[in-house]
């Protein structure tokens, strides 16, 4: 019988004694076995077996939960314990702890705005449902005898639907245009900047949410609109648009409200407040590839299928352009990857990819120098804790134990400083808002997975921060430390001085960076750009002011503090207008592709384009291009010297040459010296200025004298002479600022979160030197007994500090110099990084860290010798 049983006597009584004494085992153990006897000559087997284990354990119960209880009191005790000795030391060493505390928070907070930031960067349009089958269509192109191609986001009406009729892979293609439109509702009237123009494929292609309407045929025909939510309420409050009429754009279109939508976040591409009709524009016809001022989105059958589509177009484009005597071609750029990865700009103001791993950069950098800061803090109250490690080995603890207790400690910390960094980010949430002009909410600081991800790095960042000084701590031998010998060793003392070189090393980086960047940034500010962009009103125009536009400025310029006034399609701040040229002497299909602007007589005296040669335009040259038989007009050029060398002409030569651009004949009036038309980022390209009334933009240069007052008098003129126009105004310096915009706000956040950096870093030399100061105070007090005066003791505890910020300084300027000199290599004009900027890093470095030791040094030479003596 007994071999037949499932769990051995023998396992039964390896139960019991692990609870109870041998002898009392053995004893409950016959009782058992009897028993079990009993049982089996009334029950079954498998009935006495059940009975057997059954008794066993009751036996077993009330010893187990003992011992239970004893586990779950020594372990929670133990635990409590811990706790209350991390709350007393870093109470105890109020100073240190606050210091800890404050440089762990305001570190973490910056991690965490940074964090915000890129975030939302990363976050733009994952909300589009098919977004990574939307690609955006580049357009490039070259003409016979053109040098280069050129390259834009632009296309002619013609290839959305060429390129859906033709590729299967295209599943939908849709056209878009954002212009600036007047809306009238009633007496209200308002100049709308967010007005888009969409084929009605634009609701299959893009997500959306429609509040009333039908998407189905929301754009069919002209003269539809979709407002938004917000546009919505702002002209019928809370009515129904459905069905009502705007009036809208220089004619006073009358636009049926056909749709409500709901706005699109701000981390969206695609921005609009209207959203009308393609076919309300009147240019939906498909007649050529050129006059390309459209943006061209399709919406692929896969993701998976652009590669092989783009292979396909160039083929069909190189047979469409034969014997054409120019080049055209159209590159696929993915949708999701255009505001950050993009050289082309889209609806809103684009991103750099380069900008956000800058500031990841720089956000992991304080990260580290917190770490190297509580680090080298926490190893400066080592010898504090030498004696309380010493007496807790004594009487037993282990190595262990004590390694956890200190883990637990800068578990406190850290976790009490990720609590306050949260508070600190809430706090300047708003301001950083401003700073970085990005939408950033307190639902995006603590929605879940951002406060999950904030504690998981801060849990793993406590731990390896906290596990050196735990191994040091726990490292000391009881014996030595009782004896008042606990001493760090080499390796524990090459760790601390390797910290201080990386944190110092970081430090000078960051100086030197942010020097050559404002540097750049002040370049871009006050480099003369061939043209004066100080106190030029912008204002918008349209074609039905043509007929007022004589009389307005002829009343502008009676003030005597307008200087000029000029009607023209472009600021010279950004021309983008594409066209081709040839002089008289080429063969027609030679075409030179061109940007080119139309002018007015006062173009060059309002903006101050210097003429080298030849005469400014004249009021009979716009006369000679206003007739209706466009066959009869004669045109007049001005060239950029660029454009003149190109023509094959010397600038001083090319005056009364004959030439083209596009269709239109006429001579070269002037040339004047090479401006900066585009961004910096771009090298100086040909341009031409030609005679030709347009009404887009009206310039109003002012003296800048009583300019509060020369404005009201232009918002007066403007109502008096042109009602049906909102006075809308911004100055020509807001247009090249908001060119440079991703470069201005780097600027601010590298001066802001270098600054933070640095502090943090001499935190973590205060720790140092704190530490040093400590372990040398008798030594400093013999010698200020044999007479050492306080500069020889700043000198003594300073020097070391000093090598070891030499150390860091040449460790990292060529690593600075590196990456700025390739930052700086996307401007196509840029400083040159002077031998000087090195020096003031490294001398900014030298001088912030011995400010920070010789606080420590002056406060160990006025200690009293006599105390830190008093003890030997």
């Amino acid at each position: 019988m007994k071999e037949k049983r499932i769990l051995p006597p023998t396992l039964a009584r390896k139960f019991l004694q692990s609870f109870l004494r041998a002898d009392l085992a053995e004893e409950v153990m016959g009782d058992l076995e009897e028993k079990f006897e009993v049982t089996r000559r009334t029950k079954t087997l498998v009935s006495a077996q059940r009975n057997y284990w059954s008794q066993v354990f009751n036996y077993l119960r009330p010893f187990a939960m003992r011992r239970l209880a004893f586990y779950h009191f020594n372990h929670n005790g133990m635990f409590r314990s811990n706790v209350k000795v991390a709350v007393r030391s870093l109470w105890k060493n109020k100073v240190l702890s606050s210091i800890n505390i404050f440089g762990l928070s305001v570190g973490l907070s910056s991690c965490l705005l940074i964090g915000l930031y890129i975030q939302h960067e990363f976050s733009y349009d994952k909300f589009q449902l098919n977004g990574d089958r939307i690609v955006r269509v580049i357009m490039e192109y070259a003409f016979d005898g053109s040098p280069e191609k050129k390259k834009g986001n632009f296309t002619s009406t013609k290839v959305a639907p060429v390129l859906a009729r033709t590729f299967p892979e295209v599943e939908k293609s849709v056209r878009m245009t954002n212009r600036e439109r007047v809306v009238r509702n009633g007496d209200k009237m308002i100049s709308e900047p967010n007005f888009m123009f969409a084929d009605s494929s634009f609701f299959d292609v893009f997500t959306y949410h429609f509040i009333e309407g039908n998407p189905a045929n929301a754009l069919h025909g002209p003269n539809k609109v979709v407002l938004t939510r917000s546009a919505a309420k702002k002209y019928f409050v809370n009515e129904s648009p459905l069905g009502k009429i705007l009036v809208i754009g220089p004619k006073n279109t009358p636009y049926e409200v056909t749709g409500v939508m709901e706005d699109y976040p701000r981390n969206s591409q695609i921005r609009f407040d209207f959203l009308a009709s393609f076919s309300s524009l009147g240019v939906n016809q498909e007649l050529t590839y050129w006059d390309a001022n459209y943006t061209t989105f399709l919406l692929l059958t896969e993701a998976s299928a652009i590669a092989a589509l783009q292979e396909k177009i160039s083929s069909f484009m190189k047979k469409e352009m034969e014997g054409s005597g120019a080049f055209v071609d159209f590159w696929l750029e993915s949708f999701p990857r255009i505001h950050l990865y993009s050289d082309y700009s889209g609806f809103v103001p684009t991103n750099s990819i380069t900008y956000l791993y800058i500031l990841s950069v720089v956000a992991t950098l304080i990260l580290v120098i917190v770490c190297f800061t509580y680090i080298n803090l926490s190893t400066a109250r080592s010898i504090e804790r030498a004696r309380e490690v010493g007496v807790r080995k004594v009487v037993g603890a282990v190595k262990r134990q004590l390694f956890w207790q200190f883990i637990g400690e800068s578990g406190v910390v850290f976790m009490a400083s990720t609590i306050l960094s949260f508070g600190i980010a809430t706090v300047a949430l708003p301001y950083f808002s401003v700073l970085s002009e990005r939408t950033l909410t307190l639902y995006d600081l603590f929605s879940l997975p951002f406060i999950l991800a904030a504690v998981l790095i801060s849990v793993v960042v406590s731990f390896l921060a906290g596990c050196y000084p735990a191994l040091i701590l726990t490292g000391l031998q009881p014996v030595k430390v009782l004896k008042g010998v606990f001493g760090n060793s080499k390796s524990g003392t090459w760790v601390r001085h390797s910290l201080i070189v990386f944190q110092f090393a970081i430090s000078a980086f960051l100086i030197a960076s942010t020097i050559i960047i404002q540097k750049q940034l002040h370049f871009i500010r006050y480099k003369k750009l061939g043209y004066d962009r100080e106190h030029t009103l912008v204002l918008q125009t349209n074609r039905e002011m043509l007929k007022e536009i004589a009389v307005l400025k002829q009343q502008l310029k009676a003030n005597r503090r307008i200087i000029g006034v000029t009607n023209t399609n472009s600021t010279p701040v950004k021309i983008e207008g594409g066209y081709n040229m040839r002089s008289d002497m080429m063969a027609e299909s030679e075409q030179i592709a061109v940007t080119a602007n139309p002018i007015d007589e006062e173009y060059l005296t309002t903006t101050g384009l210097e003429l080298l040669y030849g005469e400014d335009l004249t009021e009979q040259d716009m006369k000679d291009v206003s007739t209706e038989n466009t066959s009869e007009r004669f045109y007049h050029f001005i060239l950029n010297e660029s454009a003149a060398k190109q023509l094959g002409w010397p600038p001083d030569s090319a005056v009364g040459q004959r030439m083209y651009v596009g269709e239109r004949a006429g001579i070269v009036k002037g040339v004047v010296r090479d401006f900066h038309f585009e961004s910096l980022h771009q090298a100086i390209r040909p341009l031409v200025l030609f005679s030709e009334v347009r009404a887009r933009l009206l310039l109003v240069k002012v003296s800048g004298d009583d300019l509060e007052g020369t404005i009201s008098f232009v918002e007066s003129t403007w109502k008096q002479l042109i009602p049906y126009m909102p006075f809308d105004y911004r100055f020509l310096d807001e247009d090249y600022e908001e060119m440079y915009r991703a470069e201005l706000q780097l600027g601010v956040v590298m001066n802001l979160f270098a600054g933070i950096a640095i502090v943090l870093a001499c935190l973590g030399l205060f720790g140092l030197s704190a530490y040093m100061v400590r372990q040398r105070s008798k030594e400093i007090s013999i010698r200020k007994i044999l007479g050492a005066s306080l500069i020889n003791i700043v000198s003594l505890l300073s020097g070391n500090f000093v090598r070891l910020i030499i150390m860091a300084i040449a460790l990292a300027l060529p690593i600075a110099y590196f990456f700025a000199d390739n930052w700086l290599q996307d401007f196509a004009y840029r400083i040159e990084i002077g031998w000087w900027v090195f020096v003031v890093a490294g001398a900014s470095a030298i001088g912030i860290a011995l400010l920070t030791v010789s606080l420590q040094s002056i406060k160990a030479a006025g200690m009293n010798p006599v105390k830190n003596l008093r003890s030997e």
